[in-house]
């Protein structure tokens, strides 16, 4: 007979919308210990499993803290109850935990007296002033009180059903393995039930085995990233990304380094709670934010191999996204092949078709060019040096939308897309500057085959100035940078073949060089003058800086439009990225663009 052995969850604060599956410890009746599902379609010895899901009520009403979800708060800020700002976001675990974020909180309370309140005597009273000695407008509770109560306002969660004697009520929610909690499960407490059953008689065998979660949080929400115009179309500064969507002879472009769960470690990111690391969070918080920016061509980095088969692909179909995937090589990597990541480039099918796909491996490049240029006695040090299992993902599509004011309206409309994330190791500035060298120089073939607009998106892993960013915008690398003075194997040698004829600008430039409004001085703020690249895209505790573009080929597109980037402040209210609200170590970049009218040739 099947027996349990043991039940739990891989992260044990569920939250909103984050499938909760179980890891369920059985042993079978050869002894032998497993963690495969015995359903009911497909006994075991007369034996499956059933499952149940049970939403644990009682008297006590919950709420949340907004900074410390997996926390219960203990006051609240009436400033926030007053200006009718969401009652979620006014709870806090402790008064230090207010004081801490109060530099971010004060900017709720600016908002709703900018939009409904004009008179500055009235807004000082009804928020007050919150110092550093902790003093504030604040509904304060014991844990013993009802902390989700401020002068007679609605509790955050409905009062719970309970049995009369003050106990406690259990209401099954669910009967399979996998369960993902909604709202009305905020605050309570899960129970997971698994038992034995008699296929033939469908009692129960045995004990059940039970396992409680902690209390169920809301799924973090940032505030959503707005498109902002760069070509002056639209005097408020911002453009809502539904409404880009019915400008015809547009399309937008994402590129995000989605961070690799295997690279996720709690040594690397301990400052990230642990369930807003796990990949069961991540891929469900990154999928939303992913799908919420429409976008029509999607370039992701860092994607796992298993993710990619068995989530991004499957899901983003769902949403009427075609996937294509190039894995990472394997010489260097020692691990399991199914967990190495890749790229992964997706397009929706009802604005474009598959044309051609091109895979880049550096490292084939790599043994070509050391047979051509290192002399034998170094062949085995420079291959060492340059095989990184790195790659480029190239897609040629067909866009299927018109395009306005085109001169030739019976020929093509074709992209080519680059995806690629060039090797991370700072100390490696040759191989960095030669990957992109040879991503450049096959894309110089495409182009010189076809009339057709390019588009080069990735991680870099440099920062702009260096050497990989000035080929890349520049077409060519000035022979006194001081990348080049690293380059022990002569791989870069003559400094002249450093260059490329590809008219490449980078999209977020364009910030700094057009138009003008409240949206665009905003994002020139966020913006290195001096490189006109943003300040960073790459933010974690150790280190903040700009390794992610989007660049095109500005003779055949124009940038009509740019999401707008992050504010550092407030992305430091979490220490860094990753954090509960964004679930990678990096932000996402996305560009619409517009073809240009093309001239017969």
């Amino acid at each position: 007979m099947l027996t349990v052995l043991r039940v739990h969850l891989p992260s044990d604060i569920p939250i909103v919308g984050c499938e909760l599956t179980p890891y369920v410890l059985l042993r079978r009746p050869d002894k032998t210990v497993t963690t495969d599902d015995v359903p009911e379609s497909a006994p075991l010895d007369g034996h499956f499993l059933r499952y149940k899901w049970y939403r644990i009520q009682s008297d006590r009403k919950v709420a949340i803290c907004s900074v410390h979800p997996s926390e219960q708060a203990t006051l609240q800020c009436l400033g926030c109850v007053k200006a009718k700002i969401p009652l979620a976001k006014s709870y806090h675990c402790s008064p230090k935990c207010f004081s801490d974020a109060w530099q971010h909180h004060r900017v709720l309370h600016e908002r709703a007296a900018s939009a409904v309140n004009q008179n500055g005597n009235e807004e000082e009273e009804i928020f007050g002033r919150f110092n550093s000695t902790g003093s504030g407008v604040l509904n304060t509770t014991s844990s013993q009180a009802n902390p989700s109560l401020a002068n007679g306002t609605a509790p955050l969660y409905p009062a719970a059903v309970t049995q009369r004697n003050g106990g406690e009520t259990w209401i099954e929610v669910g009967c399979f393995k996998t369960y993902t909690p909604s709202a009305d499960d905020i605050g309570h407490v899960l129970k997971l039930e698994c038992v034995v059953v008699d296929a033939d008689s469908k009692l129960p065998v045995g004990h059940p085995s039970t396992f409680q979660t902690s209390r169920v949080i809301p799924a973090p929400s940032p505030t959503p990233r707005r498109l902002i115009p760069v070509g002056g179309v639209d005097v408020s500064g911002h453009l809502d990304i539904d409404v880009r969507l019915s400008s015809a002879g547009t399309f937008t472009v994402l590129s995000y380094n989605i961070l690799c769960d295997a690279y996720a470690t709690s040594d690397l990111y301990s400052y990230c709670p642990s369930w807003a690391l796990s990949w069961t969070y991540r891929r469900q918080n990154l999928l939303r934010e992913i799908v919420g920016y429409r976008a029509d061509i999607v370039c992701l980095q860092e994607v796992q191999s298993d993710h990619f088969e068995e989530f991004f692909a499957p899901e983003l179909d769902k949403h009427g996204y075609q996937a294509l995937f190039k894995r990472k090589t394997a010489e260097v990597f020692g691990g399991n092949i199914n967990t190495i990541d890749g790229c992964a480039t997706f397009f929706r099918r009802d604005r474009f078709s598959h044309v051609k796909k091109y895979e880049v491996e550096f490292n084939k490049a790599a043994q070509s060019l050391t047979d051509a240029v290192v002399p034998n006695s170094q062949k085995k040090a420079a291959l060492g040096r340059l095989i990184k299992d790195n790659i480029a993902l190239i897609v040629v599509l067909e866009a299927k939308f018109s395009n306005q004011g085109i001169d030739n309206p019976g020929k093509r409309q074709l992209v080519c897309v680059a995806n690629t994330h060039v090797n991370v190791q700072q100390d490696l500035k040759d191989v960095k500057l030669w990957q992109v060298h040879t991503l450049l120089k096959g894309l110089e073939k495409i182009a010189a085959s076809a009339d057709i607009p390019m588009l080069v998106c990735g991680d870099f892993s440099s920062i702009p100035g260096s050497a990989p960013h000035a080929l890349l915008a520049m077409g060519k690398v000035d022979a006194m940078h001081s990348d080049l003075a690293v380059d022990p194997f002569g791989i870069l040698r003559p400094l002249t073949k450093l260059n490329h004829q590809l008219p490449l600008v980078s999209a977020y430039s364009s910030f700094a060089r057009i138009g003008v409004g409240l949206g665009l001085e905003q994002q020139r703020r966020r913006m290195d003058a001096s490189t006109n690249e943003p300040l960073f895209t790459n933010c974690t505790r150790d280190f903040i800086g700009t390794h992610d573009y989007i660049f095109y080929s500005a003779d055949s597109l124009t940038v009509e439009s740019l999401l707008e980037l992050l504010d550092e402040d407030s992305l430091r209210k979490d220490t860094a990225l990753p954090s509960p609200e964004w679930s990678s170590d990096h932000i996402a970049l996305l560009a619409e663009f517009r073809c240009k009218p093309r001239t017969r040739r």
